[in-house]
């Protein structure tokens, strides 16, 4: 299982995730806290606070789906 922190700052951001999320094929959770969200669902994203660093939970491997969540790493500072 891989865990990668990003940063959704902007509501593009958030269905730019979706939508790269959908492109796996394999399960993609994101959560924040004790929330648990299907990354696939763009109500369950926006139901995030975007404003927060948020956790990216996968079991597999896409190449496009980790240069996007490479672009959106969070940064350490956060």
């Amino acid at each position: 299982m891989k865990q990668r922190k990003i940063m959704l700052p902007t509501l593009e951001d958030a269905k730019a995730f979706v939508v790269a999320a959908t492109q796996c094929d394999f399960d993609v959770d994101v959560f924040y806290n004790r929330v648990v969200i299907d990354a696939k669902s763009i109500l369950g994203v926006l139901s995030l606070d975007l404003t927060k660093v948020l956790t990216v939970s996968y079991n597999g491997e896409n190449k496009e789906f980790e240069e996007f969540l490479d672009k959106k790493a969070a940064k350490r500072a956060a």
